[in-house]
């Protein structure tokens, strides 16, 4: 027999029983499915045998861990009935694109029209494994075994990315004789997987997912025209680089060309920036650049960048940041652990923003108010400006596409600009990377630079921040005039020797370990390079330092 401690209470299970055993014991305490388990602290799949002395603890899709898993687990699904419905000598590639609100985007090429009719064969192929619950298996093959395996399929996105692999072996997922590599655990068999939606979708499909808040729910699917087509083109400017997956980038490195790809890169975007500028010069109109995107997202470089462009054009731009117009701290509104909630439209005086704004664009001086974060009030230091009719206020707040935050400026005065770090490099094929954690990754670095907070401090503070994005930036972004991608295809190689001492330091036995250890893993897929050759006036340099701007 073997002694164990499950959810806090002793239980003596006999030698070979198996996690799942445990699970289907204690699964009527849970509303969904037990899909891992922490074991001693480490994230275990349940399979695994239950070891005298550990302590256990489960997961459901209620928790991050298990949501990726089960996310994770119906992209196998879909790639599996997709490789049956269409036929595997049919196929050239099918890829994981990018996500597109609760779904993912995928496209697929081959010998076969992606039609509504295919598409609605895999659906109901996909719901026939899921009837059927077929196990998913897993087996640890050699690096150079899953070379060769992945030359076989066609899957050289995978091919390519092992052949940098320092690790010796790596671990593929089978389901009914479909094999591929994913990045973290599955689930044990498909009759898990019972949510989910497949839709045709511009070119490709979209993969329907539910997420933790309601794991039983698909939601709604609503088309995000401007953001689908600010992703085809960043996917697009991949291509045109030659650098569409960590294969590629690692690739370029080896080969010395680094130099050339990030001036590359950082030419178009700056021509992107310039053509922005030339939008906003000619709509003369525009009195008010309203920009806005989620944490870690370069605002502050963008705004600045811009402003010179629109210097170039002939015109005085004016920076403002609404959050000068923060209420005292004392009067700012608490979320429900009781903390303050600075996301919250309410912490902004809404009021006396839009009086100063109404009172520049009638011609009066106005008198702008700086916050004092550290005191939390707002001051008053004689700071006074008068729009011209060269004159433009670059305004940059986290509300700025809410109407609620302008309700009293003419529409035909403002010119709105979304912006976000909306990652175009993929792992593979299948694998990839969601443009949070490029985000958190980018926090986490400037977090430690500038305010001297730990990795650890940064991930405990996401979740909220996440939330905030949710209520009061995703809403509003199809209101925007133009959005801007600021995410670089080289920058995670450049991010990796920053961000892996700060990751190394998150205790082993603190809530947020397990997180730092998936965000090592991924960025140990990358090549690290030197930042020497970033330009200073780089969006990355936001993060990293050595800025000429003040940020």
């Amino acid at each position: 027999m073997v002694q164990v401690t499950v959810e806090g209470e002793r239980r003596e299970y006999g030698i070979g029983t198996l996690l799942k055993d445990v699970a289907e014991e204690f699964q009527p305490r849970y509303e969904n499915d037990i899909l891992l388990a922490f074991v001693n602290g480490k994230l275990q799949e349940l399979h695994k045998l239950v070891r005298s002395g550990t302590e256990i603890r489960f997961l459901t899709a209620k928790d991050k861990p298990g949501m990726q898993t089960y996310q994770r687990s119906v992209t196998l699904l879909l790639l599996k009935a997709f490789y049956d419905v269409a036929g595997a000598d049919k196929i050239k590639k099918v890829s994981v694109d990018f996500s597109m609100g609760s779904g993912l985007f995928l496209e697929a090429a081959g010998d076969f029209a992606l039609n509504q009719e295919l598409v609605d064969r895999v659906k109901a192929r996909m719901q026939e494994c899921v009837k059927a619950n077929m196990p998913i298996m897993k087996r640890n093959i050699s690096t150079d075994e899953a070379v060769e395996l992945f030359r076989s399929y066609k899957m050289h996105d995978k091919e390519r990315l092992f052949q940098f692999r320092r690790v010796s072996r790596v671990n593929v997922y089978n389901i009914d004789g479909f094999e591929d590599y994913y990045y973290g655990y599955m689930v044990q068999h498909t009759g898990y997987l019972k949510y989910f939606d497949l839709i045709l979708y511009q070119k490709g499909m979209v993969l329907l997912l539910p997420d933790v808040s309601d794991p039983k729910k698909i939601p709604e699917f609503a088309p995000r025209e401007k953001l689908f087509q600010v992703l085809k083109e960043s996917q697009e400017w991949g291509r045109k680089l030659k650098v569409s997956n960590v294969a590629s980038l690692n690739e370029r490195i080896t080969r010395g060309g680094m130099n050339d790809l990030i001036l590359i890169q950082e030419a178009l975007m700056e021509k992107k920036m310039g053509d922005i500028a030339d939008r906003i010069a000619m709509a003369p109109n525009t009195k008010f650049v309203m920009i806005a995107g989620p944490s870690s997202s370069g605002k502050t470089t963008f705004s600045h960048r811009l402003s010179i462009q629109l210097r170039a054009k002939g015109l005085s731009p004016h920076p403002i940041a609404v959050d000068n117009y923060f209420v005292n701290r004392a009067d700012s509104p608490r979320d429900e652990q009781g903390n303050y909630n600075y996301e919250s439209l309410k912490c902004i005086d809404v009021e006396q923003f839009n009086r100063d704004m109404q009172d520049l664009l009638a011609g009066k001086t106005v008198e702008l108010p700086e916050y004092n974060f550290i005191s939390g009030e707002r001051e008053y230091r004689g700071n006074t400006l008068a729009l011209g009719a060269e004159d433009i206020l670059v305004i940059e707040g986290i509300h700025c596409l809410n109407e609620a935050l302008s309700y009293s400026l003419p529409k035909e005065n403002k010119f709105k600009i979304y912006i976000s770090a909306l990652t175009q490099l993929n792992i593979d094929e299948h694998n990839r990377i969601p443009t949070t954690d490029g985000r958190l990754i980018r926090r986490m670095i400037r977090d430690s630079r500038t305010r001297g907070a730990s990795a650890q401090d940064t991930i405990r503070r996401w979740p909220s921040v996440r939330r905030g994005e949710e209520e009061n930036i995703f809403p509003y972004q199809e209101e925007a005039d133009v959005m801007f991608n600021s995410a670089l295809v080289y920058e995670f190689a450049v991010l990796k020797q920053y961000a892996e001492p700060l990751l190394f330091s998150v205790p082993r036995d603190s809530a947020e370990y397990l997180e730092a250890k998936r965000l090592l893993k991924f960025l140990d897929y990358f090549l690290g390079v030197s930042s020497e050759d970033i330009p200073r006036n780089s969006i990355l340099r936001e993060f990293i330092g050595g800025s000429c701007f003040k940020v």
